[in-house]
């Protein structure tokens, strides 16, 4: 197991070289995407103004604070507690985000499933792992919110956020069939078996 260091845009090559078990802390962008934000993307064929190949996107739909334009808010937003969402909600729009969009990496809370893990090995990608309940820690990785594209959809927003330090995350699906969620559906699933069978249940 490995830590990365990741200064965002990332290759295809440094994508596919993240495997389960390894952490990564991510430098320079990060995007807040949302439910919203993809249907409006993909269902609605919506265009986006900023260039996501490479990037990496973290589902959430942030509580900021409306602020006068200023250097340290250039689109007169700033960040006060950006968490991160479950994520299986989003599952049908991996394939199409990293396809027609270049995305490399999603951050987000509680795994995603089959069709992203496929999308992952067909573009080059990876999930990083956030644990629930950590907004306040999170903020603190996110400088600045450098600008907004969708703010009719607000807070389901597409957001860019400038971050420093962003991690260490785990990697919990890669480019290469490793997937730390189905690992524990399965393990679950064996001893539910096993315990079942030992009551006379099965």
């Amino acid at each position: 197991m490995a830590h990365h260091l990741l200064e965002m845009p990332i290759t295809e090559e440094k994508a596919r070289s993240l495997k389960i078990g390894d952490t990564v802390t991510l430098e320079q962008t990060l995007f807040g995407i949302r439910d919203a934000t993809l249907i409006h993307m993909f269902d609605k064929g919506r265009k986006v103004k900023f260039d996501l190949h490479g990037h990496a996107v973290i589902h959430t739909a942030p509580n900021v604070h409306r602020v006068p334009v200023s250097n340290e808010a250039p689109v007169g937003y700033k960040p006060f507690c950006i968490g991160t969402t479950t994520s299986m909600r989003m599952e049908r729009f991996t394939h199409d985000l990293m396809d027609r969009e270049g995305v490399r990496i999603i951050v987000g809370k509680g795994g995603m499933g089959p069709d992203t893990l496929a999308a992952f090995a067909e573009f080059g990608g990876a999930y990083l792992a956030i644990v629930g309940g950590a907004a306040a820690l999170e903020t603190t990785w996110i400088e600045q919110i450098v600008d907004i594209d969708m703010d009719d959809l607000h807070p389901e927003s597409l957001w860019k956020f400038q971050i420093r330090n962003f991690g260490p995350l785990l990697v919990g699906m890669d480019s290469h069939g490793g997937s730390l969620y189905a690992d524990l559906q399965k393990d679950v699933a064996s001893r539910r078996d096993a315990v079942l069978k030992s009551i006379g249940a099965v």
